[in-house]
């Protein structure tokens, strides 16, 4: 999310420097070239580094020219689904012989609650009279230029000044404001990727309920929502992912002193769901020496990004089941993955794994595939 807020605030006049610590993807940003795929950010980015609002560095030492800092580094969360602080803490280490008195820090990425605090804290143990703000980024990947512009910003400061000047920084592009205290904004960011994450846990299990005893989830789901607004808003199903989602329900978890039960459940279910897919293929057929096809590796329709996707859970599985399996993306680069139409010909079980629009016009037996999206037409026309 660092990239095209940099390229946000270049583009509406500011002038804008990245630092990032990987020398590879700050070559290519400034020769003009996007590290992944974004709407409208190729553009955008060559059209800032022709008007020179826009500058990449691999070394921090311009930092202290700069009035706001900007810290896109989040809250990972370790092999036991405990939140990890030590990574602020890394990158400010960096840096931190670069920054001076009176800049203000903006903690942007999904934080554990009280972290916005704690980092306040520690600037001022480093003996820095920086402020520091809480701004979470609410936008979707591959849409975030867009939605920068048009979603309310949630701004969070320790005192009225702070506030007044985050507020007049985003007010170049963003229509509308919520204001809250630190605790608050960071709470409600990890709340408001849980409830997604909860709300596709319920309509996965309700997948799983139907599925187990071979009915057609489509036709019931169609009928939950045709012409009916309470369930209008009901999500499909399928596999819930990506580097947010199951990591901030796990950070609200411990948050929670490991009483979120909804969120632990949540995460049982999401994760769950693609030795739910093996078990249903297994039930058509024997798996054993057969060859099985996954179309679609990302972690969501549309992106170049495989971070946490569960299509990769799904592959170990079936190695376990099948004699080879054969993967394809078109917007994933991997050496191990082969064109889509080698695994059509000569995969003899294919799962679904992302709902790329370029698969919805395949001609793929339901007899062969394994589609929790509901994304390859039937054959009888019905999607």
């Amino acid at each position: 999310m660092g990239l095209p807020l940099a390229l946000t605030f270049a583009d509406s006049g500011l002038r804008t420097l990245i630092y990032d610590i990987d020398r590879g993807v700050v070559e290519k940003i400034s020769r003009g070239q996007m590290p992944f795929s974004e709407e409208g950010a190729q553009e955008m980015l060559q059209r800032v580094l022709k008007r020179g609002t826009l500058e990449a560095e691999a070394t921090p030492q311009h930092l202290e020219d700069c009035k706001f800092i900007v810290l896109i580094v989040g809250t990972p969360v370790d092999e036991h689904l405990n939140p990890q602080f030590t990574a602020i803490h890394k990158a400010l280490d960096l840096c931190c012989e670069h920054l001076r008195d009176g800049q203000i820090l903006i903690l942007r990425s999904t934080v554990f609650p009280g972290i916005s605090r704690l980092i306040q804290a520690y600037v001022k143990d480093k003996g820095l009279d920086i402020a520091v703000a809480f701004c979470p980024e609410r936008v979707a990947q591959g849409y975030s230029l867009r939605e920068f512009r048009e979603l309310p910003q949630i701004v969070s400061a320790f005192d009225a000044q702070t506030l007044s000047a985050v507020r007049e920084l985003f007010a170049r592009f963003t229509p509308e404001f919520v204001e809250m205290t630190p605790m608050e904004a960071e709470l409600c960011k990890l709340m408001t990727n849980a409830w997604r994450y909860i709300q596709f846990a319920a309509v996965n299990q309700f997948y799983m309920i139907a599925t187990e005893h071979g009915l057609d989830f489509g036709r019931i789901l169609h009928g939950c929502r045709h012409h009916y607004p309470r369930m209008a808003a009901m999500p499909g199903p399928g596999l819930a992912a990506g580097p947010c989602l199951v990591k901030d329900t796990m950070q609200l978890a411990a948050f929670s002193h490991n009483k979120f039960v909804l969120g632990h459940s949540a995460m049982l279910i999401n994760e769950g769901l693609p030795a739910h897919l093996v078990d249903l293929a297994k039930r058509r057929t024997d798996l054993r020496g057969k060859t099985a096809g996954i179309l679609g590796m990302a972690f969501k329709a549309e992106s170049d990004d495989p971070r946490d996707s569960l299509s990769f859970k799904l592959r170990k599985l079936l190695t376990l089941e099948c004699r080879r399996v054969l993967c394809s993306d078109p917007y994933v680069r991997d050496p191990s993955f082969v064109p889509m139409e080698k695994v059509l010909g000569e995969a003899e079980v294919i799962f679904i794994g992302v709902p790329h629009k370029v698969y919805r016009t395949l001609v793929i037996g339901q007899d062969k595939l394994v589609d929790v999206w509901d994304c390859i037409p039937h054959q009888n026309g019905q999607a």
